[in-house]
């Protein structure tokens, strides 16, 4: 690192379980991310801040000023721009050091599979359940850790899908591809605002923790927030024996897990 890294990475290196060696994990990572909306603002704002080396950034929407209410990598002057091209523009500013590739694109699962293996991380900022189960299909398959949160109304939720643990289930164990789950949007259902704050701010930390080494992650555990009542709620989940996803994938790398299987609530939108 140079003089200017260290100084603005500072607070970080001093931290005694990241130092200098995690701040350069952090600098040579790649980072993918679904979704630059009400999630994948926080998201984005801090992996870069964080210095986190490469962002790709995915998603086919403009700016609306309904956006605009929570979505706070975007502002007035970017109404109808690209989603990928206005959060670009904000993290140049803040960090200009970080490479960000601004795909203007809806992926499909093909395409997904491809830009899955470039990362180090991905975190699912989505707002669809066709989208989650592609990138889930291409972290089980390419090895790859997954971040996915999501939010509607008052509630949220936050996991870390990491098959690498032979233990760890992928999201198609807890929200199996062929069940019955009603879609809802943010459109239609409304958000509230620092709700998507609270839970991409958790995905952004979950993926820093998995790139720079440090400490546990979510893996294994699904974070449920009722922020009427700002209560947290957690189950432990284990891999699903016979999942359509990730039974037949040999693991990355094993590890010792004691999570038991309980039934989950039906995901929310971003």
């Amino acid at each position: 690192m140079n003089d200017d890294q260290l100084l603005r990475y500072s607070r970080h290196i001093l931290l005694d379980e990241l130092g200098i060696e995690g701040q350069q994990r952090l600098l040579a990572a790649h980072a993918l991310v679904i979704g630059a909306g009400g999630l994948g603002s926080p998201v984005a704002l801090y992996l870069a801040t964080a210095g986190v080396g490469t962002l790709t950034i995915v998603d086919d929407d403009t700016v609306d000023l309904t956006n605009l209410q929570r979505q706070i990598v975007h502002n007035v002057a970017r109404i109808g721009q690209p989603k990928v091209e206005s959060a670009a523009l904000t993290l140049a500013a803040i960090n200009p050091e970080v490479q960000v590739r601004a795909l203007r694109e809806r992926a499909d699962a093909a395409r997904l599979m491809a830009l899955v293996a470039d990362a180090d991380v991905v975190i699912d900022c989505s707002d669809n359940f066709a989208t989650r189960h592609a990138v889930n299909a291409a972290c089980v398959a390419h090895g790859r850790p997954l971040v996915s949160g999501a939010a509607i109304g008052f509630d949220g939720q936050i996991s870390v899908y990491d098959t690498r643990d032979a233990a760890k289930p992928c999201y198609a164990c807890l929200f199996p591809p062929d069940a019955v789950f009603e879609e809802v949007r943010c459109a239609t259902m409304g958000v509230f605002a620092p709700l998507v704050g609270i839970i991409g701010s958790v995905q952004a930390a979950e993926a820093l923790k998995l790139l720079a080494g440090v400490g546990s992650s979510l893996a294994g555990r699904l974070q449920m927030l009722d922020a009427r009542t700002m209560e947290w709620t957690e189950i432990a989940m284990a891999r699903t024996p016979g999942c359509p996803v990730c039974a037949e994938r040999p693991p990355a790398r094993g590890g010792p897990s004691s999570a038991s299987k309980k039934p989950a609530s039906r995901p929310s939108a971003a």
